[in-house]
């Protein structure tokens, strides 16, 4: 039960940040399209027992912070391509980096997915379960392991703690 509210709060925060409204009907809506979205998808997101690390305060406590570092991630990715498309900085070498999935769950891949396809300058090409990798175009891959450290740490200090 706990975990279904808890989803279904998440799912509908995030309706109404992307709507950038937090009106009482909007909310409505956004708890009526979450509840369905977590029925429809709780079998893929939780399997059949989810591992749950921490309790729910704890977890809500951490989502501020979560949510703080994902708009950093996305004012700074936003920069990066602003000076590119501005030309004040050359796309010298974009490509595909391999992100490994490393000890995150279903449900912390899809997260981290979303998340670093929020961030402009990157995106999800594609989820390898066999080789255990996410497959990330990047605006400038020229270092790729300190882009795999990057994801890696933001997982562990943030992500880890809301969405194992």
């Amino acid at each position: 039960m706990k975990r279904t509210l808890f989803s279904i709060i998440l799912l509908t925060l995030v309706y109404a940040l992307v709507l950038a409204s937090f009106k009482p009907w909007d909310l409505a809506i956004g708890a009526a399209v979450s509840g369905m979205m977590f029925f429809a998808a709780r079998g893929y997101l939780f399997g059949d027992e989810p591992e749950m690390e921490g309790s729910l305060p704890g977890r809500l406590a951490a989502f501020a912070p979560f949510a703080a570092a994902v708009v950093w991630e996305v004012v700074v990715g936003t920069w990066e391509v602003a000076l590119v498309t501005l030309h004040l900085r050359s796309l010298e070498n974009p490509g595909i980096v391999a992100i490994p999935i490393g000890e995150r769950s279903p449900t912390g891949v899809a997260v981290s997915s979303l998340v670093m396809t929020l961030s402009p300058g990157e995106f999800l090409v594609e989820v390898e379960w066999e080789r255990e990798v996410m497959l990330m175009h990047v605006i400038d891959a020229t270092d790729p392991d300190a882009i795999r450290e990057k994801h890696d740490e933001f997982y562990q200090r943030y992500q880890r703690k809301v969405f194992p």
